[in-house]
């Protein structure tokens, strides 16, 4: 999905030209894609939470360290953690827009996805949505439907971000109206724009 890869969100905008199901082979790359990002999550959480438990530890036999824990340690904690949950949120958003089309709201669609959108991902996504999605979502009828199954802050910064995110993608068409789930592993930038968390680049993990 980055603009160096193309195909990448060829693949996850548009069900297979036959309209066959994922190769086992594929579904095998997607669960390993997912086990290897679940294991990135949980170290870094780990190695998150691991001064928390020490600073707590040490609080407990001095009490002067734990009246400075509280007053000074703990605020700049819940300050990171919203500034985390906002632009997981503006990811998540992000990616549900870009992911989720129907030919008879398109253009409204795709200005939406394009508002979550910056810099050369932005110009990227702008054309390939003239040249690709438009064109065959109103020829076949595709409908796409997101659903952000998971996601977790990676890097956080003042003005950037990376959000590692599970996305489901639920298609169909006019001649198989039943639904195409695929499923992906996504690492998605974001980039603060104007006091607002927009993507940047997207890059497909599986």
């Amino acid at each position: 999905m980055t603009v160096e890869h193309e195909s990448s969100l060829a693949s996850m905008e548009t069900p297979t030209a036959d309209g066959t199901e994922p190769s086992p082979a594929g579904e095998k790359r997607v669960h390993r894609s997912v086990l290897a990002v679940l294991i990135r999550c949980s170290r870094w959480c780990l190695a998150r939470w691991r001064p928390i438990l020490a600073a707590m530890l040490v609080a407990t036999s001095v009490g002067v360290a734990s009246g400075l824990f509280f007053l000074q340690y703990l605020p700049d904690r819940q300050i990171d953690d919203a500034a985390a949950h906002r632009a997981i949120q503006a990811a998540s958003d992000g990616a549900v827009a870009v992911l989720s089309y129907s030919p008879e709201n398109l253009d409204r669609d795709l200005a939406t996805a394009r508002s979550h959108l910056t810099g050369e991902f932005l110009d990227y996504y702008t054309k390939f949505s003239d040249q690709f999605i438009t064109p065959m979502a109103r020829e076949k009828h595709i409908t796409a439907t997101a659903k952000v199954v998971q996601a977790a802050v990676s890097e956080l910064h003042p003005d950037s971000a990376t959000v590692l995110m599970f996305v489901n993608q639920n298609t169909t068409t006019a001649e198989k109206p039943e639904p195409l789930l695929t499923a992906s592993s996504i690492l998605v930038t974001m980039k603060k724009i104007e006091g607002s968390w927009l993507i940047a680049k997207v890059d497909p993990l599986g």
